[in-house]
């Protein structure tokens, strides 16, 4: 996979080709930090939307990952962890390339060593409500961070960054 700084060059340019030009490859904010083991990783979305409830995240990682990247729209809440190692070895075991949590994950030291990409906010060892009344939707457009995610996109991630497109990029 190119490196996510080659992709910007290739793909979008500068800050104002980004700020004015096409939206078909967008950067996600830097707040995201690397906790898998796999530190690169790239494949189409597989978009889960919840808060503080993670069914629908074990639902998806449990089917085949087919080299997709799931990407876990919490809305940045902050106050529970929406993947844990449980999870992390299910998407492992799957063939998922990679998770993108917006929100937190927890047990990241055993994250550090799977072959696994995963990006979130930062970690909380408080688990999610199961029981939650909106339990979420699956394969639906989402917003994470402010930019749109649709199921298919193509997810870039290394240490640089994450970019979202409309299409894979070569």
């Amino acid at each position: 996979m190119a490196q996510t700084a080659d992709l910007c060059d290739k793909h979008i340019g500068d800050i104002a080709s980004c700020l004015l030009g096409d939206k078909s490859v967008a950067v996600l904010p830097s707040v995201f930090k690397c906790y898998g083991g796999n530190k690169t990783f790239s494949g189409p979305a597989f978009t889960v939307k919840c808060h503080e409830c993670n069914t629908l995240v074990r639902k998806a990682l449990e089917g085949p990952g087919e080299g997709r990247v799931l990407v876990v729209a919490g809305g940045g809440v902050l106050r529970c962890a929406l993947v844990g190692d449980a999870l992390g070895e299910l998407g492992m075991k799957n063939g998922w390339a990679g998770i993108v949590v917006d929100g937190p994950i927890r047990d990241s030291q055993a994250m550090a060593s799977m072959a696994l990409g995963v990006k979130a906010l930062g970690t909380c060892p408080l688990k999610s409500d199961k029981a939650a009344a909106d339990q979420g939707q699956q394969q639906v457009p989402v917003t994470v961070q402010g930019v749109a995610v649709r199921p298919g996109d193509w997810v870039y991630a290394d240490w640089d960054g994450i970019l979202i497109s409309r299409k894979q990029l070569d």
